[in-house]
């Protein structure tokens, strides 16, 4: 450990994101804690801190499926927004650089899926015409997110995922993906 009980992220072991039976790191579920996110290569994508770890990193691999391959992770006792901060500020700087998931991507790793942008030059025209209320819109949008919802799914069962995942059904009428 150094200064202040903060563990060099190097120090931290890798922990696959899906382990062979195709289940997410349990051991965290419930901890606080600072965590970092690693693609296939072990490039680092996202250093976060969270009341759950379990719960964030769920939310990532549906929102990043394609950049979460490793985890590393600190489990505080408390929740403590200083040392969180602290944790996470250190391993960014050891990093050298600021990872895409905490820059210039963050919106993708932390914001609800806007299923909105999948929508095909077909579905646009229909819900920006005249002819379409907003229950007419709400139901185009439905469809929208529930076919996103599908490809995520397709993709994480590649991966061999066997996780439960539910989607809030209430914001698909909006367009948006977020867990439950």
């Amino acid at each position: 450990m150094t200064d202040n009980n903060i563990p060099p992220l190097a120090s931290l072991e890798y922990i696959p994101y899906i382990d062979e039976n195709g289940h997410l790191p349990e051991q965290w579920q419930g901890k606080i804690g600072v965590y970092a996110v690693f693609d296939n290569e072990k490039v680092l994508q996202l250093i976060n801190y969270s009341r759950d770890i379990s719960v964030s990193i769920k939310q990532h691999l549906v929102r990043q499926p394609q950049h979460c391959y490793w985890l590393k992770a600190h489990i505080i006792e408390r929740p403590n927004r200083t040392i969180l901060e602290s944790i996470r500020d250190a391993w960014i700087e050891e990093n050298g650089a600021i990872p895409v998931g905490n820059s210039s991507e963050k919106e993708k790793w932390n914001d609800p899926i806007d299923a909105k942008l999948a929508m095909t030059a077909e579905e646009q025209a229909k819900f920006t015409s005249l002819t379409i209320d907003e229950i007419g819109q709400a139901k185009l949008l439905k469809n929208v997110a529930r076919r996103v919802e599908e490809e995520i799914f397709t993709e994480l069962k590649a991966r061999g995922v066997q996780v439960e995942l539910r989607f809030n059904p209430k914001l698909k009428e909006s367009g948006l993906l977020d867990l439950k």
